[in-house]
């Protein structure tokens, strides 16, 4: 159904939940609610950790209660404009709306955001302060999840891991059964008190495995000493074992991230907009990203040329002496200057935040040498490019960095 054929209040509806799940992308409006909703439960969290002290406690208390208020309020606010709006989202599409809002309502965020406010309420109706439901208050501070993609990325891994994590718990655990079992053996008649029994004997385990030690119970036995040290570097070995996974997991989740935007970065340049996906796969290899903030000098007038460069996001303004011109994502620059080993004839900043992707001297040489068709074209759209055109704005800077002067004859260009 169309925006046009949609009703005034399904409209709103649409409106009201694109400001709460669009992540803020492409708005600013749905950029300042995530970013006062984030405010908020950063503020809502440190009220109640400083609020545990009781000299500030005494001190700030009304202030501490002011920030509790506003943000159950907003909180209340959003949970039930979040409810409201659930037909709307992706996940619930095709159901009818009390089917999608009763999914929701069981759903890990919404739950979440109902103990975020359940406290206050339940104060209502329990004689008992606000601080007996200290750790619901602060379960709060899950709902950064919603609003941060890094968090979201790290809930994604552990989501994807589970198994694999489940079972090095359970190998773990194995591990401080069996080396308990066998202090327990070893250093009964020892130590009675301290490894009376094998759940006893599991505390020294869990300690020494773990690298803290305490040093509360330790071996006095020949026997007892070596399992100790073999407890010792199995716990290296162990604890090492799920953050390599988390690590590993993470590591390819960015990666995806970063393969699905290079590639539809690539597939979409002009300039390899014929690649098939394997000739778009090969040259993905040699990219290299890079961010700079607004201001920021990528190019410099006169310096040799080195790379060519994307730009994934944001917009970047070449200062030519016909006025500055704006490029922005999905175009490009700097590739007939590298080509040709002509100097920059003009200066290229950052208009706003950006990200590029960059494409080193050597890197495209290399991807030439492997694809001599691919390079054949580039070169066939460099040399069309060659001519100085400053009202045409196709995404390639380098039209105005070609000077006739700085160009080897022919026969004898690279």
């Amino acid at each position: 159904m169309s925006d046009d054929a949609l009703s005034p209040l399904s409209r709103l509806r649409l409106r009201v939940h694109f400001l709460l799940d669009s992540g803020g992308v492409g708005s600013r409006a749905a950029r300042l609610v995530h970013g006062a909703l984030m405010t908020l439960v950063i503020l809502s969290v440190g009220a109640v950790i400083l609020e545990s002290d009781p000299d500030h406690a005494a001190r700030f208390g009304p202030i501490f209660r002011i920030v509790e208020y506003v943000a159950v309020a907003a909180f209340s606010v959003e949970y039930a404009l979040r409810i409201w709006s659930a037909p709307d989202h992706t996940l619930y599409a095709g159901m009818r709306p009390a089917q999608a809002r009763l999914a929701f309502l069981f759903s890990a965020s919404a739950l979440i955001d109902l103990i975020a406010i359940a406290p206050i309420y339940l104060s209502v109706f329990v004689a008992a302060d606000l601080r007996i439901l200290l750790f619901l208050r602060l379960a709060r501070f899950f709902k950064l999840a919603r609003y941060s993609p890094g968090i979201r990325s790290i809930f994604a891994v552990l989501d994807a891991e589970r198994k694999a994590l489940a079972a090095s718990g359970i190998v773990l655990f194995g591990v401080v059964l069996f080396m308990a079992t066998a202090m327990h053996v070893v250093e009964h008649d020892a130590q009675p008190e301290a490894f009376r029994s094998i759940p006893a004997s599991m505390w020294w385990a869990i300690q020494t495995i773990a690298t803290v030690g305490y040093g509360d119970v330790v071996p006095q036995t020949p026997a007892g000493r070596v399992i100790a040290a073999i407890s010792m570097v199995m716990g290296f070995v162990m604890l090492g074992l799920p953050v390599g996974i988390v690590a590993t997991a993470f590591a390819e989740e960015i990666h995806r991230r970063e393969f699905v935007v290079t590639w539809s970065m690539v597939a979409k340049a002009p300039l390899f907009s014929t690649l098939d996906a394997s000739a778009i796969a090969e040259i993905m290899r040699y990219l290299r990203a890079q961010s700079l903030p607004a201001g920021a000098l990528v190019v410099r007038r006169g310096e040799p040329a080195h790379s060519m460069y994307f730009i994934a996001a944001g917009e970047v303004e070449v200062e030519l002496p016909s006025g500055p011109v704006r490029l922005g994502e999905g175009q490009f620059f700097g590739e007939i200057a590298l080509l040709r080993k002509t100097r920059r004839t003009a200066n290229v900043r950052a208009a706003t935040p950006i990200k590029l992707l960059i494409l080193d001297a050597f890197d495209l040489h290399v991807f030439t040498q492997r694809n001599p068709e691919i390079g054949r074209h580039i070169e066939a759209v460099a040399a069309s490019r060659s001519e100085f055109r400053p009202t045409v704005r196709e995404g390639d800077l380098t039209q105005a960095e070609i000077d006739p002067r700085d160009i080897p004859p022919r026969e004898v260009a690279p």
